[in-house]
């Protein structure tokens, strides 16, 4: 691990945004939930919530441009399951939805802890998550279209999130809970290694400011032992 490299990794991790986050409603195609991944990396949110039908959820490599390994992906079976989730955790659960109730997302306060809703560009956000929500924004559009590609649509609420919440100071310093901190910091510094710990269910070893093992002799004994 270079210092340069430490450094990078270290501003990254103080500027994600815990209490930001994005939810798909019926988006299904891996494109768009590669892109939106990409968003969330790009604008400082730490974990998206998909709602995904199958056990297993994947990412395009290509198309995430490796965001996979930067932002947690969350599964839920159904998307009122996983609105109720985000509610619990304290989250305000805003849908991007063409509706009479909607307001510009430049009229929210985006600065409090906020999950962004987003359905297909066909369909939209589904009724029963509609009637569930906290209130519904939109993006202002100067065209003929009314919709927006999801991706596009998740970029552009995103970027004005990140916005607000510069200007109220919320950038440049760590404001994830320390041991999540931790963990992503290691899982950061040594991908491959975090991959191989999990694999054995083995702790990760502690790392000083630096990004060095504090004890290695200890960590490749236990390694090894498993």
């Amino acid at each position: 691990m270079t210092p340069e490299r430490v450094a990078r990794i270290r501003e990254v991790l103080n500027n994600r945004q815990p209490d930001l986050t994005v939810i798909t409603d019926n988006v299904h195609k891996p494109h768009n939930i590669s892109a939106i991944v990409r968003s969330c990396d790009a604008f400082a949110v730490p974990e998206v919530h998909v709602i995904w039908p199958e056990e297993q959820y994947r990412v395009f490599h290509g198309r995430a441009a490796g965001s996979k390994h930067w932002v947690r992906v969350k599964t839920h079976k159904d998307v009122l399951q996983g609105i109720q989730h985000l509610k619990e955790r304290g989250f305000r659960v805003l849908a991007a939805h063409l509706s009479n109730q909607a307001v510009s997302h430049y009229e929210q306060d985006l600065t409090q802890a906020t999950a962004i809703l987003l359905g297909t560009e066909r369909y939209g956000v589904s009724e029963a998550a509609a009637a569930t929500v906290d209130g519904h924004i939109m993006v202002p559009m100067a065209g003929m279209v009314e919709s927006l590609n999801v991706s596009v649509a998740a970029a552009l609420i995103l970027s004005e999130a990140c916005r607000q919440r510069r200007q109220a100071g919320m950038f440049g310093r760590n404001r994830l809970d320390p041991e999540f901190y931790k963990q992503l910091f290691f899982e950061w510094c040594y991908p491959d290694l975090a991959e191989k710990c999990q694999i054995k269910k083995l702790p990760y070893p502690e790392l000083d400011e630096e990004g060095n093992f504090i004890d290695p002799a200890a960590f490749s004994a236990a390694y090894n032992a498993k």
